[in-house]
């Protein structure tokens, strides 16, 4: 029944496009629409595969981005922990700097104190083991 109402709708298209008159579509004999039947059903199929081929397709290049879109945002985020960790690795290492010079200016005022006590004349108190500036 559908083999014949798309045989009917097909002519009455054809006929038209080449400009004929589309009322007198003769109906299709039982040989005749079984072979269209099977035409249309075998294209049917192809047609349902490849559709589901390029379905399935789709599908695995999303999955195939999420996961890049996923390593991509990991390794930014270890980027950005690392750049943390440097940065107050960094602060330590000012602060060790800044604190050289201060080593320096204590011993450059111990120094002023024994100039001092030898114009006065007093002793130095037994020494204690000094430390030496590294620069």
């Amino acid at each position: 029944m559908n083999d014949k109402l798309y045989h009917w709708a097909e002519m009455r298209a054809k006929m038209r496009i080449m400009g004929f008159n589309a009322h007198a579509v003769k109906p299709l004999n039982e040989d005749a629409a079984a072979e269209l039947g099977a035409e249309l059903l075998g294209e049917a199929t192809i047609f349902v595969v490849a559709g589901g081929c390029l379905v399935l397709e789709y599908w695995r290049h999303q999955a195939l981005r999420r996961r890049k879109e996923r390593e991509r945002h990991a390794a930014w985020s270890a980027m950005r922990d690392e750049v943390g960790h440097l940065a107050l690795a960094l602060e330590a290492l000012q602060d060790r700097v800044q604190a050289a010079p201060l080593q320096s200016a204590v011993v450059e005022l111990q120094a002023q104190m024994r100039e001092v006590r030898a114009q006065l004349g007093a002793r130095d108190p037994p020494s204690a083991p000094q430390a030496t500036p590294k620069e």
